[in-house]
C-alpha cells in the first residue's frame, strides 16, 4: 500500500505543481495586461474633458441677471473645496467605499454583479465606481451592456492613470445628475435648498447623495416618503464607513430641512435685449462660437445696472397706452466711460426680438441739431448770433433743387432771434439757415467726428436730421458733448472669466479727445436751454411740460419727424436716448404719441440717478460766463426783465449792452423829479 500512497502523492504534487504554474503564468499574465494596459493608456494620454457649463451673466454689482440653461439644464463647475464634506463623505459611502484605493473599477464589486447578472439571466446589478460613472457621463451612452461596461472601464482606467482621485472626484460631483435639470451638486443645492454646496447641512448631503441612483424616483419633490428612506440608508452607509457616529446621524435624521419651492417654469430675463447684445459682443469682440457661449461655463461681467434697467422697464410700460401698438426703445450709457446701463429694444421681447435700440435705423429729427450748432460755434457763430426766423426757400445744386422747411405749427418769430434761442425753441429755418451758411459738408464731416457712421448726405434737410442713423450712434454722439469731447466706445461687457476663473477679455476703456472741449461745453450749454423759459418768444422752448420733472442740471434736445419721435440728452453722470415710433413706419399721432419721449425720458433720468450726488456741468479753460439778455443775446443790464447766465468760447462772448433796456432806462433818467427824488439821487 506503500506505493499506492506513494503514487497519489507525486499525483496531487504534479497538480500543485501545474496550478502553481498556471497561477504564475495568469499573475504574469495580469501583470502584462496591467502593463500594457498601463501603457497604452499613457499612449493614448489623457481624454480630453469638455464638461458643459452654465455660462453665467452679472450685472456692474456682480448679481446674476441671466444663465445660459435654455434647455433646461443647469450645470455649475466648483472646486472641491467649495464642496460640503458632508456630500464629499455621504456619496462615498454610498456610491463607491474603496474609492481611494482601487484603480478605476473594483473586482469584488464587478466579481459580485456577475453572479447576479448571471442568476437573472440579464443586466441588473451595477458595478460601477465613482470614476466609471465620471466616465460615463463624459463619454458614453448609459445603455446597460457589457461591452459599454468593458469601454467605460478603459476609459476610467485612463482617467486614473492621468488624473488624481480627488480631480476625478471633483469632476464626478460636477457632473452626476441629481434631476429636475440639475447637472452637479452646485446647480442641485440651488434648486432643493437654495444654497451653495458649500453650505449643505449633514441632513441635505445625504439626502441629495442618495438622488442619483435614481433622480426621478429618490427625489424628494417626486416622493418626500422614499426620499427620506434613502436619506436614512446613505446615513447608515456613513455610518458603516466610519465617516460619521451613530448619533450624528440619528440627529440628522431630526433635522427639518427647508426644501426650496420648485418651479419649473423658466424665470424671466431681467434685461433680455441686453442680454441679445452681450452674446453679440462675445461673438464679434471673443470671437466665441455658439456651444462655448452657451455651455463652455464662462463668467460674463456686463455694464448693466439692474435698478436703473427696471426703472427703464417701469417708465417704458407705464406711460404708453397698453393697447397701443407703438413700439418704444431706450439707451442709456456712461458718457465718461461707454458702458452701456440700461437697455430697451422693444416692448416686448417674446413678441418681437427686433432690437430697435441696435438694429433700427430711424430718421432723429431735430435731435441732429446740436451736431449742426456745435459745427457753428467752431466757424465763427456764438449763442448770441442773431438769425432772421421766417418763411424761406433754399436752392442748391447750383439752384436746380430748391427746399421749404416749415417751423413746427408754422410759426415763426418774422423777426432775428439768437442761435440759444433757436435751439431752445428748435427752429428749423435758422437751423437750414445756419447750415447753408457753413455749406452742406461740414455738418456730414462733423456728423463723423461725432462717431455717426451712418450714409450722410450733404443736402439742406439734413440740418434737421432727414437721414437714419442708430440710437446707439447718437447716445454715443450725445456722450461726447457731456464727456468734454472725449470719445469712448459703448460697450456691454466689462471681463469675461473662463470656468476655471482665468480672465479671457477685459474691456479698457480708451477716452479719445475728438472734439475741442470750449465748443463741445458751449453747446452743452446751449442745449439745457430746452428747459428754460426764458428764452420762450413766437412760440415755447421744446422742454416746456417737462421741466417740472427735473431737479438736477441736464442738457437735451428733442427730435420730431411725421414717423418719430425723440428725446436725447445727459447730465455729467448719465446720457439717455429714447425713441418712440411705429415699426412699419405708419405716421405718428401727436395728440396721442408726441409726449411719449419727453416724459419717458426725463421720468426716467430722474429716477435713475435719485440718490445720486447733483452735479453741475464745469466749464473747461477758455470759456467764460456772462449774463445776457435771452431775446437779444447782450449783456443783461440791471433793467433786464430777465437774464441768463450764458457760456462762450473766450473771445466770443458779447460785450454790448441790452439796448433795448437801456433805451428804458435813459428815459427814466431824463424824465422830472420831485425835490426828493433830486435829493436822494444826490446824497447817493
Amino acid at each position: 500500500m506503500k506505493w499506492l500512497k506513494e503514487e497519489r502523492f507525486q499525483y496531487w504534487r504534479r497538480w500543485g505543481m501545474l496550478l502553481s504554474r498556471l497561477m504564475i503564468i495568469g499573475i504574469v499574465l495580469i501583470g502584462v495586461s496591467f502593463g500594457s494596459l498601463y501603457l497604452l493608456a499613457v499612449i493614448m494620454g489623457a481624454p480630453e474633458i469638455q464638461v458643459p457649463q452654465t455660462t453665467i451673466y452679472y450685472d456692474h454689482d456682480q448679481n446674476v441677471i441671466d444663465e445660459s440653461n435654455k434647455d433646461g439644464q443647469n450645470r455649475y463647475w466648483v472646486k472641491l473645496d467649495s464642496i460640503s464634506p458632508n456630500l464629499i463623505d455621504a456619496t462615498i459611502a454610498i456610491e463607491d467605499r474603496s474609492f481611494y484605493t482601487h484603480p478605476g473599477f473594483d473586482f469584488k464589486r464587478i466579481g459580485g454583479a456577475i453572479l447576479a447578472d448571471l442568476k437573472a439571466m440579464s443586466k441588473v446589478q451595477g458595478a460601477s465606481t465613482i470614476t466609471q460613472q465620471y466616465a460615463r457621463n463624459l463619454f458614453l451612452e448609459h445603455d446597460k451592456t457589457w461591452k459599454r461596461k468593458i469601454v467605460e472601464a478603459f476609459y476610467a482606467y485612463r482617467l486614473e492613470v492621468h488624473y488624481s482621485k480627488n480631480e476625478i472626484l471633483e469632476g464626478y460631483l460636477n457632473t452626476i445628475y441629481y434631476g429636475h435639470g440639475s447637472y452637479g451638486i452646485e446647480s442641485a443645492a440651488r434648486t432643493f435648498f437654495g444654497k451653495s454646496a458649500n453650505d449643505l447641512t449633514l441632513a441635505e448631503a445625504a439626502m441629495l447623495a442618495g438622488v442619483p441612483k435614481g433622480p426621478g424616483y429618490y427625489s424628494p419633490y417626486a416622493d418626500a416618503e422614499r426620499a427620506k428612506n434613502r436619506q436614512e440608508t446613505v446615513l447608515d452607509a456613513m455610518v458603516a464607513n466610519d465617516s460619521l457616529h451613530q448619533a450624528e446621524a440619528q440627529q440628522a435624521l431630526l433635522e427639518n430641512m427647508a426644501l426650496q419651492a420648485f418651479n419649473e417654469e423658466t424665470k424671466q430675463e431681467v434685461a433680455p435685449y441686453f442680454a441679445a447684445e452681450v452674446k453679440k459682443e462675445l461673438k464679434s469682440k471673443l470671437a466665441l462660437d455658439e456651444r462655448v457661449i452657451d455651455q463652455g461655463g464662462l463668467h460674463v461681467y456686463t455694464t448693466l445696472d439692474a435698478d436703473m434697467q427696471k426703472t427703464a422697464d417701469k417708465w417704458v410700460a407705464s406711460s404708453i397706452d397698453k393697447n397701443s401698438d407703438i413700439q418704444a426703445a431706450l439707451v442709456a450709457m456712461e458718457p465718461t466711460t461707454g458702458a452701456v446701463k440700461a437697455l430697451i429694444g422693444g416692448r416686448d421681447y417674446e413678441k418681437s426680438k427686433f432690437n430697435r435700440a441696435t438694429m433700427a435705423k430711424r430718421t432723429p429729427g431735430s435731435t441732429f441739431k446740436p451736431l449742426l450748432y456745435y459745427a457753428a460755434l467752431k466757424n465763427g457763430f456764438t449763442p448770441s448770433t442773431l438769425v432772421r426766423s421766417e418763411p424761406t426757400t433754399f436752392y442748391y445744386d447750383n439752384d436746380k433743387e430748391k427746399y421749404s422747411p416749415h417751423n413746427y405749427g408754422d410759426a415763426y418769430a418774422n423777426d432775428e432771434i439768437t442761435l440759444a434761442q433757436a435751439l431752445a425753441l428748435s427752429d428749423n429755418i435758422v437751423a437750414v439757415k445756419t447750415h447753408m451758411f457753413l455749406e452742406e459738408k461740414t455738418l456730414v464731416k462733423t456728423a463723423k467726428n461725432f462717431g455717426i457712421k451712418s450714409q450722410l448726405s450733404p443736402i439742406p434737410s439734413l440740418a434737421l436730421g432727414t437721414k437714419p442713423v442708430g440710437m446707439m450712434e447718437m447716445a454715443d454722439a450725445y456722450s461726447m458733448l457731456a464727456n468734454g469731447g472725449k470719445s469712448v466706445t459703448p460697450h456691454f461687457i466689462e471681463k469675461v472669466t473662463d470656468r476655471d476663473g482665468k480672465v479671457i477679455y477685459q474691456h479698457e476703456a480708451e477716452a479719445e479727445l475728438v472734439l475741442d472741449p470750449a465748443a463741445a461745453f458751449v453747446t452743452t450749454d446751449m442745449m439745457t436751454g430746452i428747459f428754460d423759459e426764458s428764452l420762450n418768444d413766437y412760440t415755447r422752448v421744446t422742454g416746456s411740460g417737462i421741466d417740472h420733472l427735473l431737479t438736477r442740471p441736464a442738457a437735451a434736445k428733442t427730435g420730431t419727424t411725421s414717423t418719430d419721435s425723440w428725446m436725447v440728452g445727459f447730465t455729467p453722470q448719465l446720457t439717455a436716448a429714447v425713441w418712440i415710433g411705429y415699426d412699419k413706419g405708419e405716421k405718428l399721432n401727436y395728440r396721442n404719441d408726441g409726449l411719449y419721449a419727453k416724459k419717458i425720458w426725463a421720468n426716467f433720468i430722474e429716477d435713475a440717478l435719485k440718490g445720486e450726488e447733483v452735479l453741475e456741468f464745469e466749464p473747461p479753460k477758455n470759456v467764460i460766463a456772462v449774463d445776457v439778455d435771452p431775446q437779444t443775446g447782450l449783456l443783461a443790464n440791471e433793467n433786464c426783465p430777465t437774464k441768463r447766465l450764458a457760456y462762450y468760447i473766450e473771445g466770443t462772448e458779447p460785450h454790448e449792452l441790452c439796448a433795448d433796456h437801456l433805451g428804458a432806462a435813459e428815459e427814466e433818467r431824463k424824465s422830472p423829479k420831485g425835490f426828493l427824488d433830486r435829493f436822494f439821487q444826490w446824497i447817493r
